[in-house]
């Protein structure tokens, strides 16, 4: 199974809003959709990276990332939000998501950006480097539940990075709403 994985582009949007219903089903997958049209469209989020995974010529995975910043006297390092990532429920298990995940950060590394910051699943995330982030001084952009602070993530794409910044995390517009980091 070759899997190939480029830029999304606008016509991709009806296949993404697919992988992603397939993927988190018809009680968050519509809220989902909606969040990556907004994140398209809110100045704040810009730059984004938005990847799709192909198989066969069929978007089967999709990666969002958003602009992010971190509140901190020290200056202002260039930071991603990883939001969402999805792989069609066919193809889940397979390492596309992983696969998604290994070309984004490369991508942001080249592009410059310092950190990338994820709220998902703990047993996940750290297979591709990523670590508590509230250990390592980094707020989210509201407070999130004592039984999920494991979920709030974070991955120096420059080493030493970490040693030289802490502090709250600024996101896109789109993703200001504390209901979303209560999950």
């Amino acid at each position: 199974m070759q899997v190939e994985i480029r830029e999304a582009i606008g016509s991709d949007f009806q296949a993404i809003s697919g992988v992603v219903l397939s993927a988190f089903g018809n009680k968050e997958g519509p809220a989902i959709v909606q969040l990556i049209a907004d994140l398209l469209a809110y100045e704040s989020a810009q730059p984004v990276l938005s990847l799709v995974a192909l198989i066969d010529k069929r978007i089967v995975g999709h990666i969002f990332f958003s602009k992010a910043s971190v509140n901190n006297s020290g200056g202002e390092i260039s930071a991603s939000l990883l939001a969402p990532l999805a792989v069609h429920t066919d193809f889940q298990s397979q390492r596309i998501g992983g696969q998604l995940i290994t070309e984004g950060l490369k991508q942001l590394s080249r592009s410059g950006i310092k950190l990338v910051f994820v709220l998902g699943h703990p047993d996940y995330y750290p297979k591709f480097g990523f670590s508590e982030a509230g250990i390592m001084g980094f707020d989210a952009p509201y407070p999130i539940p004592q039984k999920n602070t494991a979920a709030w993530m974070v991955q120096e794409l420059h080493p030493g990075i970490f040693k030289s910044i802490s502090g709250r995390v600024i996101c896109a517009d789109a993703l200001d709403d504390p209901k979303l980091w209560r999950e």
